[in-house]
């Protein structure tokens, strides 16, 4: 029997996603209908992306999870009408994509390097950069991104703390957690890479207190979630000097309105939230692999705790 596929996105996110997802289906030995109109009473399953048309979930009675194709999933949890298994995406590419903007963006400030792509022809100042190997880097959240993350600048020398809520073990990272261990975090942190999802505990994690913590001169890198930075906080810290430069992908409203601060602050580099994306080849085989589950009665991957909210 054929089950039925809602693909409850965007018009362009279908045309991107209909060949591949229907492949990553079809090879998992599921036979699959895979549409963007089925009637709500027969859905087995909802790919879904948070700004779809569909926000009442209470049709779908017979529908076994909702698939999200985002890795964020604070525009969905806390739907009301939400009853169905809620699954985040996590894939290899979206993983891969989020290291590489992480590490080369470090290492583009650890290095130097805008001082030399910069400068006025004919500048010749010789200066050395400092070793990985006394430089700290501290990553608050420790999840799927951010354990790839610290694992990634650990392997190039840097001295790696990660964050988390709860506590994490995992090798090659001094693991730190609780309100103590966010105080410890900070104030090793000569670069603090935030990869914490976006809940109300969350929000403004780095205000003015937290950011007097870090040492003077401290990096930032937000590829994660824009509220959890308090930008009049940050933008303070930037005109102290109490926070020597911020790398920022992620704001609380996006585009990022022209008038505001951060295009034309001198420390502050931003990207246009770039750092990591799904990409349907790779994301249509974690969707794939969580409707195969659920057609044979097996755990679903990646489910979201509610009452964490991630």
């Amino acid at each position: 029997m054929s089950v039925n596929v809602l693909f409850a996105a965007t018009q362009n996110r279908w045309q991107e996603y209909e060949t591949p997802l229907t492949q990553a289906i079809a090879a998992t030995g599921v036979d699959a209908h895979i549409a963007l109109d089925i009637p709500a009473t027969e859905v087995d399953y909802i790919v879904y992306a948070p700004n779809s048309e569909v926000q009442d979930f209470t049709p779908f009675t017979r529908a076994k999870a909702v698939l999200n194709l985002w890795a964020g999933v604070e525009a969905i949890v806390g739907n009301p009408t939400l009853h169905l298994p809620l699954c985040r995406m996590v894939d290899p590419a979206l993983t891969q994509g989020m290291v590489e903007w992480v590490t080369g963006h470090t290492l583009r400030l650890h290095l130097g390097m805008d001082a030399h792509i910069n400068a006025a022809p004919g500048t010749w100042e010789p200066v050395a950069p400092p070793l990985s190997f006394d430089t700290r880097v501290t990553v608050l959240g420790l999840g799927e991104l951010g354990a790839a993350c610290a694992q990634a600048l650990a392997a190039l020398g840097f001295d790696v703390a990660g964050w988390s809520r709860s506590a994490k073990s995992i090798d090659g990272i001094t693991c730190l957690s609780g309100a103590d261990g966010l105080h410890c975090a900070l104030e090793r942190a000569d670069y603090c890479v935030l990869l914490l999802p976006s809940t109300a505990q969350t929000e403004n994690t780095l205000n003015a207190r937290t950011l007097a913590l870090m040492p003077t001169g401290a990096r930032i890198l937000n590829p994660g979630r824009g509220p959890l930075i308090d930008d009049d906080a940050l933008l303070a810290a930037l005109d102290s000097g109490q926070i020597g430069h911020a790398t920022l992908d992620v704001f609380r409203v996006e585009p990022l309105p022209q008038e505001h601060r951060y295009w034309t602050h001198p420390s502050v580099t931003v990207t246009p939230h770039v750092a990591s994306e799904t990409r349907a080849a790779y994301s249509s085989k974690t969707v794939a692999e969580n409707i195969r589950r659920g057609e044979a009665g097996q755990p679903f991957l990646h489910l979201v705790d509610r009452s964490a909210g991630y």
